[in-house]
């Protein structure tokens, strides 16, 4: 009898997993949109060109420069000749590609605060947040950094 009970609980417990994950398959544009990052401090317009996707800055809390007054410019990019392009309208995410469940990978994000590139993907957590995770490196090595941003409706 408690072979036959087991063997229910693990046919349940398998039943269940599967339609957690079948509840939780994405389509390749759901991530297309605008999203507020983790700090507030800015909104990411994410976009599909071809068969990838991309992120342009499009609202930032604070727009302009407290030093100078003037909207803020890439300052800390390491090529000089682009430390003058507005922040406003910058991409600062590149060709990820879907793989076909809740991942957009293969990417790289910039962050204009640093002036650094890294590699990235992005994952849905749920319909209105996205994990963005930029790693140096192999994303298993550890090395980078995971934020949440949230769906603007």
């Amino acid at each position: 009898m408690k072979k036959v009970q087991s063997l229910i609980f693990i046919f349940v417990l398998s039943l269940v997993s599967s339609v957690n994950l079948i509840a939780q398959s994405y389509k390749t544009d759901d991530i297309v949109g605008v999203w507020l990052n983790e700090e507030k401090e800015g909104r990411i317009e994410i976009y599909k060109n071809g068969n990838q996707y991309f992120g342009k800055i499009i609202w930032l809390k604070e727009p302009n420069d407290k030093e100078t007054g003037k909207p803020k410019v890439d300052k800390k990019n390491p090529e000089t000749k682009l430390r003058n392009i507005p922040i406003l309208g910058l991409v600062v995410m590149k060709n990820f590609k879907f793989n076909g469940e809740n991942e957009w990978e293969d990417g790289s994000i910039y962050d204009p605060k640093s002036g650094s590139t890294y590699n990235c993907y992005i994952q849905l957590e749920n319909r209105n947040t996205l994990k963005v995770r930029g790693y140096i490196g192999k994303s298993w090595m550890g090395l980078g950094r995971t934020t949440h941003w949230t769906r603007i409706k």
